[in-house]
């Protein structure tokens, strides 16, 4: 049958509301292994997995998108340069623009995905992309290819804003790390599939191929449109609408257990301040975010410093302008820059894989000291590797040198894919109060754009001053950085409810904070 353990009682009898425990399938009285077993197997609880996975799936389709520009930008580029003859500053604004005006799409997107819903914002992003690539894919100058890259920018930045907020806010605390790490699998799909496209139309025209690698990318809008006839609305969202039994509806298709679904329900009503009367109603989400309490600015600190650190270590100049890293180290035809790319892409997939494996078993914070501590060895082998061929020294050969800078490019987006890249945007969609997080999640997705715009547009000139080894030893000492930043000031967040981690970040005093931990533990055996 299906039993809840009993709450802890404190000395004067009463029990302890602060420990909630989860439902658990016990064998029923006289019943044996075999039976309990098979009835486990019919459970309706594997359906709500099942649909939660549905939904992450759909939502994180946007991802796509963003990843297919980054990868296949890295290879047009090299087309559109020849076909529009434009300077190298203007490849530089073409490339980092879209970072840049994202952030416009990102803080329009914390109000939008509270007044119309977390689904309907995910639409609206796809809508503005798709109008922006086709834009760009008929562009008959410049100036028109830029209008097409402004207006991707801008569905990009709703795109990655909304996706880690709803699916954070619809996934049950135990599998959360993985499901909001979804959106980073799709970005890097997307990237190797730009790769791809890039080597397959490489061999056309210079005034076709380019548009035709653009133009591929409106495909998974189709995709999208059939999204929206599947997943449903944030029950989070619905209830800060007072809308719970549309709340309660989407829970119950997750859950399946109503007990479970009515605690739970419980849970986001009274984070959401509908259970009770909340004084922070009557202020304003920016004022406070803007006046944060000393627990809010451990949020944001953690947020957003995460959040720029994953980009200001380098890793979308990587990506952008890998046929320039490769060009560097020796490599020399357009083709075999693009397969070299290639190679990046799988490697980057690959790992992300790994990552949504490892993410809600080993931890977050584990899984970051490994990624930035590798990412801070390879960015310097690689800084090595370019200064070695560079210079030629000749303490290794052209080839030598050509397959040292591959493995640590490869070793670099390794260390990235299993660790920042997807973590930064799990705890960002989970670490906020239910009525912050959509403009908390906004506000650490500009932070993210801007930085990523900032490097992607001073690459090149950057490189050019100090050159391409010189740039990538300076990302490695920022990586660096970033351990540090890790062990300060990133809390481990596994296997916390959403609701868990708000009073984690609450406790100001260090026996508090002992107290949360220990009651997550309790939690998670109960689990």
């Amino acid at each position: 049958m299906m039993g809840v353990s009993s709450p802890r009682a404190t000395g004067n009898g009463k029990v302890d509301s602060k420990v909630k425990y989860h439902s658990v399938d016990v064998a029923e009285e006289g019943e044996d292994d075999e039976a309990f077993a098979g009835r486990r197997r019919k459970s309706p609880e594997s359906h709500g997995k099942t649909y939660v996975y549905a939904c992450a799936f759909f939502a994180s389709l946007n991802s796509v998108l963003l990843g297919y520009d980054v990868g296949v930008m890295s290879g047009a580029i090299l087309f559109i340069q020849k076909d529009l003859q434009i300077t190298e500053v203007e490849e530089e604004v073409l490339v980092g623009c879209l970072s840049i005006i994202s952030l416009l799409g990102s803080l329009a997107g914390g109000r939008t995905s509270d007044a119309v819903g977390r689904k309907w914002t995910m639409a609206l992003a796809a809508i503005i992309f798709q109008t922006g690539a086709a834009i760009m894919a008929l562009a008959p100058s410049f100036p028109v290819l830029m209008m097409g890259r402004l207006l991707s920018g801008v569905g990009i930045g709703f795109g990655i804003m909304i996706a880690p907020v709803y699916i954070a806010e619809i996934s049950p605390a135990a599998a959360r790390g993985s499901l909001t790490s979804f959106p980073e699998i799709f970005i890097n799909l997307g990237i190797l599939l730009g790769y791809i496209s890039n080597y397959a139309f490489s061999g056309l025209s210079e005034h076709v191929n380019w548009r035709i690698m653009l133009g591929v990318g409106i495909l998974p809008s189709v995709f999208i449109g059939f999204a929206l006839f599947v997943i449903p609305e944030s029950p989070r969202w619905l209830v800060m609408q007072k809308r719970a039994e549309e709340a309660r509806s989407v829970l119950s298709k997750i859950i399946e257990n109503e007990e479970e679904v009515e605690r739970r329900l419980a849970e986001i009503e009274k984070a959401a301040g509908v259970a009770t009367a909340n004084k922070w109603e009557e202020k304003a989400v920016w004022n406070e975010l803007l006046s944060p309490s000393p627990s809010l600015r451990r949020m944001l600190i953690a947020s957003c410093g995460i959040q720029c650190f994953q980009q200001i270590t380098g890793i979308d100049a990587t990506v952008y302008y890998s046929p320039t890293i490769f060009r560097d180290a020796g490599i020399k035809s357009d083709s075999e820059l693009l397969a070299a790319t290639i190679a990046v892409g799988v490697t980057k997939t690959c790992f992300i894989l790994v990552a949504i494996f490892l993410i809600d078993r080993v931890g977050r914070k584990p899984l970051l000291y490994a990624s930035t501590i590798g990412m801070t060895l390879c960015l310097f082998l690689l800084g090595v590797a370019l200064s070695l061929n560079g210079h030629g020294t000749g303490l290794i050969s052209p080839g030598a040198g050509i397959g040292l800078a591959l493995v640590a490019v490869c070793g670099n987006v390794a260390f990235f894919s299993v660790g920042i890249g997807p973590i930064c945007w799990v705890l960002s969609s989970e670490i906020f109060p239910l009525r912050l997080r959509a403009q908390a999640s906004a506000l650490g997705a500009v932070g993210n754009r801007v930085s990523s715009g900032l490097v992607a547009m001073s690459f090149l000139s950057v490189s050019r001053a100090i050159t391409v080894a010189g740039t990538f030893f300076i990302f490695s000492a920022i990586s660096a950085l970033s351990v540090a930043f890790v062990y300060h000031s990133v809390p481990e967040t596994k296997g916390k409810s959403l609701e868990q981690i708000e009073e984690l970040f609450q406790a100001s005093r260090e026996g508090q904070e002992e107290e949360v931990e220990l009651q997550d533990a309790e939690h998670l055996m109960q689990e």
